[in-house]
């Protein structure tokens, strides 16, 4: 045997004798590989943020530990003795179940508040916060996770199953239904509201009464991402008066019984970016117009529209995909009206200044249904990959990186230079 040869047997002899791997032997002199954390990305609304590892891998950190319980045996019983006693920093679990009539006030900061397992239910009953609604926030950070709202009803016609009044507010994983607001802010430029994967329908049927089921006042920045709104009745199921919106990957469809206003509205403009929604009116609309932005004029100096990638659909005989007050806006509007998806009948203005390139027809009979609603271009549709990608504006790059996954949420998109119009590749 070569000598090579033999100093190889004799090192796997001793690495097999000792248990050490062979590979340890060989990796000994390299510096150790460096942790593996994360990554940075820019999202669709243009801001950077790290992205942890376990979001990269689509998979869902474990939770950490509650440091109040809350529920029926436990110490703590009732959800308004829960908002009194809770301190800055904690984690405020709710046990399933049904808790009628115990509104709650909540102004602690560092905040996370959450449903544990089978979503628990906060039922006005007759009974409200400050005659505000079910929950008043009005703390710093916030998170509210996996909790329902129903019934909400004050004096004035406007109970909300939350009032948000200051700080920043991340809603996930909610439900709500049956409130004479879904949502309601106050106006302040200072506050921030983002609503993730959430549930919004069945707004109630009051004869002169305007409810919403999501009002966002004169706030800072509003996000809506992986949401589905449904059943409105004369009010909107989303209005904005944000010095910034992020409409991103949607279901905005009112639905057979729905009989809501609009179905987005911006009424004082703003920076406004939608993006890869699928927008639905329904036969029994109470006004024609699906969009609507800048009805009451503008609040902020900055006004631009960027409509991108969504599917439109108007079961009403007629009226308009998009509405704009251009002569409210002397200094004039810039509307980006590019590969959008239509289907029905209605008007889509070209606006005054701006780009308007990619939007395309489509006949219910070509396109299958997303819960119960004809949304997605079949695979034998001459529009696919029809398309050119939309750039990007400042600084958002406008393509579609996820859509909407029903009932709700949505799910990453990977697309290639070959786009199709709509809000589903």
């Amino acid at each position: 045997m070569a000598p090579t040869s033999m100093l190889r047997a004799v090192f796997f002899v001793v690495a097999g004798l000792t248990g050490v791997p062979v590979l340890a032997q060989f990796a000994e002199g390299l510096p150790p590989s460096p942790d593996y954390h994360g990554e940075i990305r820019r999202g669709p609304d243009g801001q950077l943020r790290a992205v942890p590892v376990a979001e990269v891998a689509g998979k869902v950190e474990p939770a950490a530990a509650a440091t109040m319980v809350v529920g029926p045996g436990e110490r703590i019983a009732t959800i308004g003795e829960a908002a009194r006693l809770a301190r800055d920093g904690e984690i405020i679990e709710i046990r399933p179940g049904t808790y009628r009539g115990q509104p709650a006030v909540w102004t602690q900061d560092r905040l996370i508040i959450r449903g544990g397992g089978e979503r628990p239910v906060m039922l006005g009953d007759g009974q409200h916060a400050e005659g505000k609604g079910i929950w008043v926030v009005r703390g710093g950070e916030v998170r509210i996770e996996n909790i329902e709202f129903r019934g909400a009803r004050v004096p004035h016609s406007n109970g909300a199953g939350i009032r948000f009044e200051r700080g920043h507010l991340t809603v996930r994983d909610c439900r709500f239904v049956d409130n004479e607001m879904g949502i309601l802010t106050a106006n302040s430029p200072e506050q921030t509201l983002e609503v993730i994967d959430s549930e919004f329908s069945e707004a109630p049927h009051h004869p002169g009464d305007l409810h919403h089921l999501l009002y966002v006042g004169g706030i800072g920045k509003f996000v809506l991402r992986g949401s589905r709104f449904s059943g409105g009745y004369l009010g909107h199921l989303v209005k904005s008066r944000a010095r910034e919106s992020h409409v991103l990957y949607n279901m905005l469809v009112d639905g057979k019984d729905g009989k809501a206003s609009y179905e987005l509205e911006f009424p004082n403009g703003g920076l406004v970016f939608v993006l890869g929604n699928a927008i639905g009116q329904s036969a029994g609309t109470d006004n024609v117009a699906i969009i609507a932005y800048g009805a009451e004029g503008p609040r902020w100096p900055d006004n631009a529209l960027y409509l991108v990638h969504n599917t439109l659909v108007n079961d009403y005989f007629s009226g308009d995909f998009l509405r704009v007050w251009n002569e409210k806006f002397p200094t004039g509007i810039d509307i980006w009206q590019i590969n959008n998806l239509l289907v029905g009948d209605g008007n889509f203005f070209p606006p005054a200044q701006g780009r308007v390139e990619g939007n395309h027809s489509a006949r219910r009979a070509d396109l299958i249904a997303v819960g119960g609603t004809p949304l997605r271009l079949t695979s034998q549709s001459p529009l696919r990959g029809s398309v050119r990608p939309p750039g990007s504006v400042r600084g958002v790059d406008l393509l579609p990186t996820a859509e909407f996954s029903y009932p709700v949420g949505s799910r990453p998109l990977y697309p290639s230079s070959k786009l199709s119009p709509g809000a589903f590749q």
